[in-house]
């Protein structure tokens, strides 16, 4: 029966304690599952395409992306399916410098970004536009049109153009060794006539070699030559999320097969296409031990904590007077039973229930 009772309280205690425990803290305490071992999908091995340096999803042709060569090439697309093989080249005579990115919009309309300036010289940088193609066969000479853009604050190498599903919005994110890039938004209806002034959002990361958004449009993927990180769109872009990828010269991100995945490509002859997850949000970083956020007029979670630690304090309360109650009174009862059992044998005179030795009279 005691040890019932003290099994019961124990029992009674530990809930109470894990009820106070703050939402999370097991999660917090243990480590993150590690990202699932990339999937390598294809090889590009055309000899066409030795500078991969963009890869964009197509959207009117199911299995197809879009990819472009770094510096150094004419102006061309290459349409690449799920085994590597280019089905098409794309020609287009516009005289390009540096392009950097490519995306294709919701209606089938693919922006190429002549955005690259490693020496931050140009007073300008072009974005291309051409339709995808009825067929799926080479065009040797594809009508274009062109949007020339300036940033406010000077000129800026860059590698990644985002472009907003449903608004069609152009985005650019620049790129730095270290410290921080930054978002550029182009005017929401760029025009073609005169040169589109950028506006800075905020902040990026360093190293960012190419974005697109989720078909959701609520999340930005950027690439780097390292990793993939995951952003939250919104006024301010927030990163929330972060995986390692494939080392090589991570150069291209896209939207992958199943449209909640991605592929991530590398620069190069020969280059590998790996098909990874989207990075899954962090969770939040615990509370510092030493510091006790004062809980507002509206928050209940401090006062829930507050409650919940009063129970504890009782349970524990309760607890040492479960263990007083039932394990002191019953010894001290049995060792009267024996003693008055004891006197009544030998003819002595029985103890006092109260504890005080007693007298013959």
């Amino acid at each position: 029966m005691l040890r019932k009772v003290l099994t019961v309280a124990a029992v009674t205690l530990l809930s109470l304690a894990g009820a106070a425990l703050p939402a999370g803290s097991a999660a917090a305490a243990s480590q993150a599952d590690p990202p699932p071992t990339p999937k390598k999908l294809f090889t590009i091995r055309d000899t066409r395409v030795n500078e991969s340096s963009g890869l964009a999803k197509s959207q009117k042709y199911e299995g197809i992306w879009w990819t472009v060569n770094d510096s150094g090439d004419t102006a061309r697309v290459f349409g690449i399916n799920a085994s590597g093989k280019v089905r098409m080249v794309l020609s287009f005579k516009a005289p390009v410098k540096d392009v950097e990115a490519i995306a294709v919009d919701r209606d089938g309309m693919i922006y190429i970004a002549d955005i690259g300036d490693n020496k931050s010289n140009r007073d300008m940088i072009e974005v291309y536009t051409i339709p995808e193609p009825a067929q799926l066969q080479d065009e040797p000479s594809v009508k274009f049109h062109r949007y020339d853009f300036k940033y406010p604050d000077g000129a800026h190498d860059a590698e990644t153009l985002l472009i907003e599903p449903e608004t069609k919005q152009m985005f650019f994110v620049t790129k730095v060794a270290s410290g921080k890039g930054g978002y550029y938004a182009a005017p929401e209806q760029a025009s073609r006539q005169g040169t589109n002034q950028l506006t800075k959002l905020a902040d990026a990361p360093a190293g960012v070699t190419d974005g697109t958004f989720m078909p959701d449009g609520q999340r930005v993927v950027l690439r780097s030559y390292v990793d993939v990180a995951s952003v939250d769109w919104g006024t301010t872009p927030m990163l929330v999320g972060r995986d390692p990828a494939p080392l090589a010269q991570g150069e291209s991100v896209a939207v992958g097969p199943s449209g909640d995945d991605l592929l991530i490509g590398s620069e190069g002859k020969g280059s590998v296409v790996y098909q990874v997850r989207v990075p899954p949000r962090k969770a939040a970083a615990s509370p510092s031990a030493t510091a006790t956020p004062k809980a507002s007029a509206g928050d209940t979670s401090q006062t829930k904590s507050n409650h919940n630690l009063r129970w504890i304090l009782i349970g524990a309360a309760l607890f040492g007077l479960i263990i007083t109650v039932v394990t002191f009174p019953p010894g001290r009862r049995e060792r009267l039973d024996r003693m008055a059992e004891n006197a009544r044998l030998t003819g002595q005179t029985p103890p006092d229930p109260r504890g005080r030795r007693r007298t013959t009279v």
